[in-house]
C-alpha cells in the first residue's frame, strides 16, 4: 500500500468512522456530508479556441443538490475554492460537515485544505484509484454528460458556461427526477423534509 500523507489518512478514516456510524442506524443525518469533483478532460473539459473549460462541483448528498460548483480555464486549486465558497455561502455555517473528495492535487493543496479549516468543515478523502468512493459526484457528471453535453457543440466558452449554468440551476436542482431521492427533484426534497 502506498505511503499516506497524515491528513489523507485522517480524512480517509474520518468518512469511514462516520458512515459505520450512519449506516448502523445509530446516528441518522446529524452529519451532513458533501460530495465534491472535478469535470475531467475527458468528461467535462471542452476545446474551442479559447481553450479548455472545467467545473467543479459540490453535492450535498442527503439532497444531491448541488450547492456549490464553479467553471474556469484551469483545473486548480482556484476552481475548486471557488466552489467551496459558493456552497459554504449558500448553506451558511452548519456544525459537522464532511467534505469528501478524491486525493487529487487540487483538493489536497494548502489553499484548499486552509479554506476546509477556515469554515470548520472536515475533510475526506477517496482511497487511491477508488472512484466509486465518490460515486455520487461521478455519477453527476455522467448524468451531465448524457443529458446535456453529448448533445452540444459549443463554440464558446461562454456557450457552455450559460448552458452550465441552465443545466444546474434550473433543471437539474429544481426540476430533475432522482430515483435515490422517491422521484422528486432536491429541490422539492429538501423543501419536503427541512425542519
Amino acid at each position: 500500500m502506498p505511503r499516506l500523507k497524515p491528513f489523507e489518512r485522517h480524512a480517509i478514516a474520518f468518512l469511514l468512522r462516520h458512515l459505520a456510524v450512519g449506516l448502523s442506524g445509530a446516528v441518522l443525518f446529524t452529519v451532513l456530508i458533501l460530495a465534491t469533483d472535478l469535470g475531467g478532460l475527458r468528461a467535462m473539459a471542452w476545446r474551442d479556441p479559447q481553450g479548455w473549460l472545467y467545473l467543479a462541483v459540490i453535492l450535498d448528498l442527503y439532497s444531491r443538490q448541488v450547492i456549490g460548483w464553479a467553471m474556469g480555464g484551469k483545473n486548480d486549486r482556484e476552481l475548486v475554492s471557488n466552489a467551496l465558497t459558493m456552497a459554504v455561502w449558500r448553506r451558511g455555517m452548519v456544525k459537522d460537515v464532511i467534505v469528501h473528495s478524491d486525493q487529487g492535487s487540487t483538493y489536497a493543496s494548502s489553499d484548499y485544505q486552509k479554506l476546509l479549516q477556515d469554515h470548520d468543515l472536515s475533510c475526506s478523502m477517496s482511497r487511491k484509484g477508488e472512484c466509486l468512493d465518490n460515486a455520487v459526484a461521478e455519477s453527476f457528471f455522467g448524468t451531465l454528460k448524457t443529458e446535456l453535453v453529448d448533445d452540444e457543440d459549443y463554440k464558446t466558452k461562454d456557450q457552455a458556461r450559460a448552458s452550465l449554468f441552465h443545466y444546474i440551476e434550473t433543471f437539474y436542482n429544481r426540476r430533475r427526477r432522482h430515483s435515490f431521492l422517491g422521484y422528486v427533484s432536491p429541490a422539492e426534497f429538501e423543501a419536503r423534509y427541512a425542519s
